[in-house]
């Protein structure tokens, strides 16, 4: 009779996972809209990941889905994604909201607008890349940050 032996010793540590993943459904609230940016900023910070920027750019697509892309009775998701990239990891996050009729766009200073409608260009200075997918019932505002590990 043969027997197996599989090796359980737990001093050996895994390797850090290359890729995780957070998501959550949020009401299409400024209540919501904080919530977002805060349990952002708590996932980022377990993960042992620089939150600062991402945190600017987490509250400021789940603003405009809680004031732009609300629909009453509607949620907005918020999705983050990080994968490892060697000494960088690649931060992606997504805000998907179910308003496809006006799509978001930077509004340069000095354009007219008023007060408002300015934070689109924060999310383009802060994010390395960023940009919308229209879908048939939703839309979703992405952007991508590069951290360092």
């Amino acid at each position: 009779m043969s027997r197996h032996f599989t090796r359980t010793d737990t001093s050996v540590s895994a390797p850090p996972p290359t890729t995780r993943h957070f998501t959550v459904l949020l009401s299409a609230t400024r209540k919501g809209a904080r919530l977002a940016r805060l349990l952002a900023t708590e996932r980022l910070r377990s993960w042992g990941l620089p939150h600062e920027t991402a945190a600017l750019v987490i509250a400021e697509l789940a603003a405009n889905a809680a004031l732009h892309g609300r629909v009453p009775g509607r949620n907005f998701r918020l999705t983050l994604t990080v994968a490892a990239n060697g000494p960088t990891a690649t931060l992606r996050i997504e805000v998907r909201d179910p308003r496809t009729e006006q799509l978001p766009t930077v509004r340069r200073r000095g354009e007219t607008g008023g007060e408002s409608g300015h934070g689109l260009l924060l999310v383009e200075e802060l994010a390395d890349r960023w940009g919308v997918v229209p879908e048939l019932i939703r839309k979703t505002v992405w952007a991508e940050l590069t951290l360092p590990l």
